[in-house]
Formats: structure tokens, sequence, C-alpha cells
């Protein structure tokens, strides 16, 4: 029996087609063992299947080159397998939020079609491998909040397309190669690193080693009178910013020196007249919002770059525009994939407004409370998603900043979501700034009903606690789509607080009735059970049996929630047992003083 020769070639076609090139599903079946993944969460990754395409988390093009690999927050304890290194059509690595330890691979240096490397939020060490500077693609590297060591290799300064480097909270040192300030985006801040021109390597000399020395003098000479030449420059920046009432401002920690700091140009100083015309002179048309702080409003660049602008009606500094600008330096410093970038900011005599980057999709408060006709509902995957990003970026400002950061005013309506629905917290920047080494009682208690910890409301003392308390109730908004305090509910005699509602259902074992109903019952009880365990513990009355941030992103991420839920319950337990023990004796003394008194009057008279 034969066959036409065109079925033939349609056959090894199709074929063809379907095989992934250069061994590169044995390169992904190898990355899955190093991480530690477990069974379930690559359920499909079958080591016997041609086809790797159609395996979860993985992206492919039309010819079947895998060029996007996105395992983020999936809870990995293993290490990078050098392997990946023969995906050469790979554009897109991110493995951010997991607990991935070891090395990063130098091999990661031959992914030269990558465009984003993001391992932020991991346990890496070992110094950045100088490979990476072989990626002639690269326009974003995200290595934040890692344990990596060692200098920052000047091959990363020969990226031409390079976009965003983050290099924040790991332990670094060393000078920071100069043309890396040239970069659009950067944040250096949380190592050891020195600022200044890279010491540049001796040519060779073919003299004979008796003029080294003194090319070595020499050289050592030109460099100090470099040096003195660029701190010079930088004084006079300085203060010829002062004296214009510019102020630039992306910082980096010098070395044993946390209170040195040396800006070098990102934040942006706008007139009040460019940002009348940006916002169409604050026309009420292009409010976004409103809040304690003042208004919100729409913008547009003359570049058209979309913007928010917080115009701020209450703000109070006693040291003027000085004050001001100091305060917005900390502010900037804090820079968070889950953080509200601060884009630039106005001052007049009699104003002060912020600018803020436009986030398309609003608030989390909207998508869940104000959504119009037509609009998506938050389904449960992005609710879970936001939780956890969250909960990083208040990790961020309470153990990652100095000073620290004291939100004061967590909420739903505070969080926004990008254009990934990827959540961003606002508002962060006209909180309380808390030194460590100072008090934390602040002169007026900022916050809103029903998300106010109560030793705040009673003491006005704020702490990381205070806001542990106000994400405990976002987690409930999350959950329930409901308000954190309801008046309207007095009329049918229910509890007006949110967190009153949810304890006594979660006590009656009535979860689906916490649950929002704009889901459709599309969600996990088991995950939402979870979440309210997280919320509870989040909402205890002590602010210090509540977990710190840190806590909380392990739990979410499935770790030591068990333990703590099971103490909880125990202190539930106790605590209800010697509530109704009270309130049977303060019945049984009722009932004493009742029948006295009728025996009193039933008596001879």
């Amino acid at each position: 029996m034969s066959f036409p020769i065109e079925l033939i070639f349609a056959v090894l076609a199709c074929l063809h087609s379907f095989v992934l090139p250069d061994g590169q599903g044995d390169a992904l079946l190898a990355m899955k063992n190093d991480l530690n993944a477990s069974a379930d969460q690559f359920a499909n990754w079958y080591p016997n299947q041609v086809n790797p395409c159609t395996w979860d988390k993985i992206t492919c093009d039309s010819g079947n080159n895998v060029i996007s690999v996105s395992l983020s927050s999936m809870g990995f304890s293993g290490t990078l397998s050098p392997k990946v290194g023969v995906l050469k059509t790979l554009q897109t690595l991110s493995l951010q939020g997991n607990r991935i330890t070891g090395k990063i691979p130098k091999e990661f240096g031959n992914l030269t079609s990558l465009t984003i490397l993001d391992l932020e939020n991991n346990s890496l060490t070992g110094e950045i491998p100088p490979s990476l500077g072989n990626l002639k693609n690269l326009q974003f590297l995200i290595l934040n909040q890692n344990n990596l060591t060692g200098t920052i290799p000047d091959s990363l300064s020969h990226l031409p397309n390079l976009i965003s480097l983050q290099l924040a909270s790991n332990s670094l040192s060393g000078q920071i190669p100069e043309h890396l300030f040239q970069v659009s985006k950067y944040n250096f801040s949380g190592n050891q690193l020195n600022c200044g021109l890279m010491s540049q390597p001796c040519a060779s000399d073919s003299g004979g080693s008796s003029r080294k020395p003194r090319v070595g003098i020499i050289v050592g000479i030109v460099g100090g009178l470099l040096g003195l030449l660029l701190l010079g420059g930088l004084l006079l920046l300085l203060w010829k910013g002062r004296h214009k009432g510019y102020r630039s401002e992306v910082f980096v920690d010098v070395a044993d020196e946390v209170d040195r700091r040396i800006a070098f140009g990102q934040l942006k100083r706008f007139s009040w007249r460019e940002l009348q015309l940006t916002t169409d002179n604050f026309s009420e048309k292009n409010v976004l919002g409103q809040g304690g702080f003042g208004k919100v409003y729409k913008g547009v660049l003359a570049d058209n770059t979309k913007v928010a602008v917080k115009r701020l009606t209450d703000y109070e500094s006693p040291g003027g525009d000085a004050a001001f600008q100091r305060e917005v330096e900390v502010i900037s410093v804090a820079v968070h994939r889950n953080l509200l970038r601060l884009i630039g900011f106005c001052t007049t005599p009699t104003e002060r407004l912020l600018v803020y980057p436009f986030m398309q999709n609003q608030s989390v408060a909207y998508c869940l409370r104000e959504l119009k006709p037509g609009d998506p509902v938050l389904d449960w995957s992005t609710r879970k998603r936001v939780a956890l990003g969250t909960a990083r970026g208040l990790e961020y400002l309470h153990e990652h900043c100095n000073p620290k950061i004291i939100h004061r005013d967590v909420k739903a309506a505070n969080v926004l979501l990008d254009e990934d629905f990827e959540a961003v917290v606002g508002d962060f920047g006209l909180a309380k700034l808390v030194d460590v080494r100072k008090t934390n009682v602040t002169t007026q208690v900022r916050g809103t009903m029903g998300h106010i910890a109560p030793e705040y409301l009673s003491t006005g003392k704020s702490s990381e606690r205070t806001d542990v308390f106000g994400y405990g109730i976002t987690l409930l908004e999350l959950v329930t789509g409901q308000r954190a305090i309801d008046f309207s509910r007095l009329e049918e005699e229910d509890d007006v607080l949110l967190f009153d509602r949810v304890k006594k259902l979660q006590r009656e074992k009535r979860l689906d009735a916490i649950v929002d109903c704009n889901l459709n019952n599309n969600y996990n009880i088991l995950e939402i059970e979870m979440m309210i365990q997280v919320a509870l513990l989040c909402t205890q009355a002590s602010p210090e049996d509540r977990p710190a941030m840190s806590a909380v992103v392990q739990m979410l991420e499935g770790e030591g929630l068990a333990e703590r839920w099971r103490e909880w319950e125990h202190i539930e337990v106790t605590r209800r047992e010697e509530y109704e023990r009270r309130q049977r004796r303060f019945h049984w003394g009722e009932d004493s003083v009742y029948n006295q008194d009728a025996i009193e009057l039933s008596g001879g008279r």
C-alpha cells in the first residue's frame, strides 16, 4: 500500500511543528526538579510528552519555541537549574516571590532573547553573574529582596536596552558602575554600596616593572582629583537644587552610614502651571476620588503620560517647603512592585501636590463595590493575588525601609490595581514616618472607621501592628465584597461591623454565607477558610498577638498558618467560656434581685 508523497510531507511537517527544539523540554523538567516542585504544582508536565507548550505556566510562539516561564509565588524552596540556559528563545522568566536558594547560574547569560528576568523576593545567595551582561535584549532585571553579595558587575553597564534595574535589599557592596545611573528606573537602596566612579584597570606598560610604581602614583593622584571634582560637582548640584527649589530623588545607601544620602535624579519637581494644564485646571470631571488628605485628579502630561495628581488639602508642615521635601525624599526611597511609585511633586506657598502613575483599574474597593454594568468582577484567583501583593508591599514598608513607614489607613480603597490587576498599595506616602529610635505616639489619629485598630483609636499610638489590623479587615473585604462598617444594618438589628459578622458566621461554620455573591460560587472553600483565618489572626484585640507582615506573607504562601490557628482557637475557646461564665453570673444576680423584690412586695403590709 502506497501513500501520496504530498500526504507524507504533510504528516512530517505536522510532526515537526510539535517538536520543541534544542532540548527545551528537558531543560524545563530539570528546572522543575531543581525547584523541588510538588507533583500537584506541575500536574500536566509529563516527561514523555513531546510538546511542553501545553504545560501550565509555559507560553510558546507559533513555532513551539518557549518564550515565557511564569512561576511566581508558588512556594518553591529549591535552586535554579543551569540547564535553563538552553532556552535561547525565552523572553520572560519570572520566579519572584518564592523561597529559592543557591546562586544565579552563570548559564543564565546564554538566554540571549530574554527581556524580563524577575527573581525578586527569594533567598538567592552569591554574586550577580557577570554573564548577565550578555543579555543584550534585557529590559527589566529585578533582583530585589534576596541575599546577593559581592559587587555589581560592570558588564551590566553595557546592556543597551535596560529600562529597569532593581537591586534593593540585598547585601551588595563596592561601587556602583556610573553608567547604571543612566537607566530609566533603578533602585540600589538597602545595600552597602558606595557611590562614585568605578576605578578603571591600569593599562599594561611595556617599559618594564621599574615604571609601574610611578604609574600607580600618577593614577592615584588623578583618581583623587577626579574624586574631589565629582564630590564638588555633587555639592554644587545640591546647592543649586536647594536655591532653585529643585530636588532630585533616587537614594542609595552608603556603606555603614544609614543617614547619609546622595540624590541622583529621577523624581521630578513640577510647576503649579504644569499641573494645572495636566488636570484641565483641576476640573471636577477629572476627579478620580477624594479621601482624608484631599482630592485625586486624573491628568495627562505633555508627553501623553497618564498620571494621578493628589492635591493635599489638610497637609501640615511646620517646617515649610524644606520639611515637605524631606518627607518626599523618604517616601521616594520606598520602591517595590506592590507600592505606588511617586513620580514627582509640586509645592507653592499654599499648595502641596504629589504626582503618581495612573492606575487604569482603579482601586480594589471600586472593583468590589462600585463596578458599572459590563465591568468584570474580581475573580477569586485575582483576589488571592491582591491579598499576597498587598501583604508584600506592607512588609516592605515595615521591614525594609529606614525609617520604617507605618501606613495607618490600610483598606481596600487604598489598594490600587495596575493594568495586570496586580496590587499596588497607595497613600503610604502620607502616613506618619516612624523612626525606630523615637516614640510612636502621634498627635492625630488617621484612618477609616472599621479599619482602625482599637489601641490606636484609644491611645493614638500607631505601630506596624495597627497596619496589620487594617490589613486583616482588608482581607475580609476581599472575601465578602462588603464595607468594613455598614450603619444600614442597624435597622436590621444586625452587626454593623464586618469583623463582628464574619467572626460570628465563622464560629457557626457558615462560611458560604460570608463569601461575596458576585463570585457565583467560583472559589475554593478551603482557600476562603484560610484567608478568613489569616484575617482573624491579624485582627486580634491585643497588638502583641497579631503577626508581623512577614509572617502574614508566609501564611498566605501556606507556611505556619495551621499552628497559629490552633493557638488562636484555644485562646478563643477560653475567652468565650470566661465570657459566658460572667454572663451567667450576671443573669443569676439579676434573678436573685428580682426574686428578693418579689418577696418584699408580696409580704405583709
